[in-house]
């Protein structure tokens, strides 16, 4: 697939997002020097480091391989992987397709070639409009376990109670999962989007707000995804596509996860539906939704006190809030219908008859 305009630019860019990711991003940054696609813009977006996450990526862009160009953003303070994100996008407006990346993942050298190409077969034999295609993330196997690899995430799937998990998460790689598929969304660790639609669903005039800020970490790539949905954009799984992750913020994890990020994803459950939740929807999911809002807030006020924050937050924000959901729902140009059904399916076929 190759970019319009200037056969020189770009044909895609990596937006990687530090904050005290030295120990991770030396690997990363080595996997991104082996991909095959060229050329390719990296922008590394440090939030705040205390680490050496930042002199690890000058040291890469001063001896970046040819056809990579680098550019090394510190923000000085930490915007989360949202606003940092968005740090990214700004500064590699170029690119028609740009792929998020965590510290933590290692992509295959062939996986950004297989994205595009998946992006370009499809529409081909569709001919609807791709917003992104993620690929099949696989988990570290430990090294001397003698453990079967277990996949990470092949894609993202909606449950009634209004939870967002990654399809096939932790179970073992069995070849499961093996055909190009629409899903709901992809994971912000490794999912290749097209400018185009970014800029079409973006929060703000300026198209630089991609990523919602007020979700600063956590749940912010299901956020994106039903912008995506909600303006007739799909999202492709492409099993080819190979990216290692070595994942460490998991729901069974929740105890050992900073206090900060457990904040995050407790106000963002609320964000997330606050914007895209219907009347209708609510009452279909009210039995599971209001039964895991119960338990949370148990869970909260005997254990989790760090967490209580989070329903100020969004009492303290609620016109904010509600005048943001009226402008998502204001630009929806899809029927609820088409977005509802991803509570019921985790997959469809690239073309409906097949």
């Amino acid at each position: 697939m190759s970019s319009a305009g200037d056969p020189g630019a770009p044909r895609a860019a990596i937006a990687v997002v530090t904050h005290d990711d030295g120990d991770d991003l030396g690997e990363c940054l080595a996997s991104v020097a082996a991909l095959d696609t060229r050329p390719l813009a990296l922008a590394v977006v440090d939030c705040g480091s205390t680490d050496d996450s930042v002199e690890r990526a000058r040291a890469f862009a001063a001896e970046a391989p040819e056809g990579i160009d680098v550019q090394v953003l510190p923000l000085g303070e930490n915007r989360g992987f949202a606003g940092g994100m968005n740090a990214a996008f700004a500064a590699l407006d170029a690119a028609p397709w740009v792929l998020t990346l965590n510290p933590d993942a290692r992509p295959a050298p062939d996986f950004l070639e297989r994205l595009l190409d998946a992006a370009e077969t499809a529409e081909s034999a569709s001919g609807f409009r791709v917003g992104a295609v993620t690929g099949r993330l696989v988990r570290p196997a430990e090294e001397g376990s003698g453990e079967p690899r277990r996949l990470d995430a092949c894609g993202m799937y909606l449950t009634t109670a209004w939870r967002h998990f990654d399809r096939a998460s932790g179970e073992i790689d069995r070849g499961q999962l093996s055909r190009t598929e629409r899903v709901f969304g992809g994971t912000g660790a490794a999912t290749l989007f097209r400018r185009e639609a970014l800029r079409d669903v973006a929060l703000d005039a300026d198209g630089r707000e991609i990523f919602d800020e007020h979700f600063h970490t956590f749940r912010e790539d299901a956020e994106l995804a039903f912008r995506l949905r909600e303006r007739g954009w799909e999202v492709l799984y492409e099993p080819t596509a190979l990216c290692e992750h070595r994942r460490f913020n998991l729901p069974e994890r929740r105890s050992a996860m900073p206090a900060m990020v457990n904040y995050h994803s407790l106000k963002n459950r609320y964000l997330l539906r606050a914007y895209h939740q219907t009347w209708g929807n609510a009452i279909k999911t009210a039995p599971r939704t209001l039964g895991r809002d119960l338990a949370a807030l148990a869970y909260v006020l005997l254990r989790e006190h760090s967490s209580l924050p989070a329903y100020r937050w969004l009492w303290r924000h609620r016109r904010e809030i509600l005048e943001r959901r009226r402008q998502i729902q204001q630009r929806r140009t899809m029927p609820t219908r088409d977005i509802d059904r991803w509570f019921k399916i985790k997959g469809l076929p690239v073309r409906p008859e097949d």
